[in-house]
């Protein structure tokens, strides 16, 4: 789930996004490096925090015995309406795009293909955890398998003179150019905490869930870094910049046109494996929300056969269905996906809180601590602030769209 998760299909589309800020080889990778530490240091905490509350529901469930109840609804808040529906119709309609590179689609099209994936995935993980996590499975392997081939690819045929590209002679990058690429490397990262909101469908989670983070974002950190240092030794500097899709361009540029295909299907592979990851996770937060009695008791039901939350899963597809339909979800997910940040700097603050308390009692305890968690949180701080100095107006708007949970939460405790 961990590496099935984060490689997405932002590693297949537009890198050119960090080596826009960081025009340097490597800068590019240093950032792609750090990223993947930041990721990980999150990840340490995540890991004890489950191990002391393995209870489903993930996020939500430190939250809310950290701060409080109403800190948990606001996750969950945001998560429905905003970060986790968006995220998946944001993935499903970019498989649907590539999967116009074989099947002529237009824009209708696309959104017929990207519904019926959310609404195939969400019947898979309907009929079971077990069926939901063997799909995710087939899907990360071909993934990472893909990543290998794409490897070897450019190792066998790229142009001997491509490793100069290497070595070119670039301007200085300025810190704030080289803090946003890391907030654009990041968002690469995302989704790696999901893995603990079905905490308990996992065996022993105490153990699995921290082992999962640790060996999934090392797996992902390794294709990162591997897929990028792929890119600019096979091309120039200048034209990764400027690719729109960097690893179709690169596969074109050392196999010919079929390149463009075969990296099509990667990315299918890719955002499938993403895709069924994240609708498998997701609802296991609304299950929690409605079991602690913060939603309607019928959408914490579990299906008698298949035991799963099978109510919350439908709710999932039909609003990701309809952001699709509507094309709402773009306007949505890009205001509101960085207060997921506000919430990871108050999950990895709650360390601190928890560990005075005598009944906390982890059996996993953060590696680093309490350097680890405090440069999560200021990494955390760091890309919240730079977003809100890129878009004030967009950014203050998703705030408010996420604080419009509290009367909500108020007026349900009553």
């Amino acid at each position: 789930m961990v590496a099935g998760i984060i490689i997405g299909a932002s590693i297949f589309v537009q890198p050119s996004e960090i080596t826009r800020h960081v025009p340097a080889a490597g800068g590019m990778l240093l950032v792609w490096l750090l990223s993947g530490v930041l990721t990980f240091f999150g990840a340490l905490v995540c890991a004890e925090l489950a191990s002391a509350f393995p209870h489903t529901g993930g996020v939500y469930v430190f939250l809310k015995e950290t701060y409080g109840p109403a800190a948990g609804f606001l996750w969950g808040w945001a998560m429905f309406w905003c970060m986790h529906s968006g995220i998946v119709a944001a993935i499903a309609v970019v498989l649907a795009r590539y999967v116009g590179f074989f099947v002529p689609l237009g824009d209708g099209g696309v959104r017929i293909v990207a519904i019926g994936a959310i609404l195939i995935l969400s019947a898979i993980n309907v009929i079971g955890v077990r069926q939901g996590s063997a799909v995710q499975t087939f899907f990360t392997v071909a993934k990472v398998m893909a990543i290998i081939i794409l490897l070897v690819m450019v190792v066998a045929f790229a142009p001997h003179k491509a490793a100069g590209h290497l070595t070119q002679t670039t301007p200085p990058t300025t810190l704030r150019d080289f803090v946003l690429a890391m907030v654009a490397g990041l968002f690469a990262y995302g989704g790696w905490h999901m893995v603990t909101y079905a905490a308990e469908e996992t065996r022993e989670p105490q153990k699995t869930i921290p082992r999962a983070l640790v060996i999934g974002i090392a797996i992902v950190t390794l294709c990162y870094l591997g897929l990028n240092a792929a890119y600019v030794s096979a091309m120039p500097l200048d034209q990764v910049i400027h690719s729109q899709r960097i690893a179709a361009d690169v596969a074109t540029a050392v196999a010919g046109p079929r390149g463009a295909a075969a990296v099509s299907i990667v990315v299918i592979i890719s955002a499938l494996g993403a895709l069924g990851g994240v609708i498998l996770a997701g609802p296991r937060v609304y299950f929690a929300m409605a079991r602690d009695g913060l939603l309607f008791r019928w959408i914490g039901v579990v299906h008698p056969r298949f035991q799963t939350p099978h109510i919350a899963i439908i709710l999932q597809a039909v609003w990701a269905s309809a952001l699709v339909a509507t094309g709402s979800y773009r306007s949505l997910f890009t205001r509101v996906v960085y207060t997921e940040w506000i919430f990871f700097a108050l999950m990895a603050a709650g360390l601190f809180i928890l560990r005075r308390r005598p009944a906390y009692a982890p059996t996993y305890r953060t590696w680093g601590y309490p350097l680890v968690p405090i440069v999560f949180i200021l990494a955390s701080a760091a890309i919240v602030g730079v977003q809100i100095a890129a878009e004030p107006m967009e950014s203050v708007t998703g705030l408010l769209l996420v604080m419009a949970g509290l009367p909500v939460y108020y007026f349900w405790s009553k």
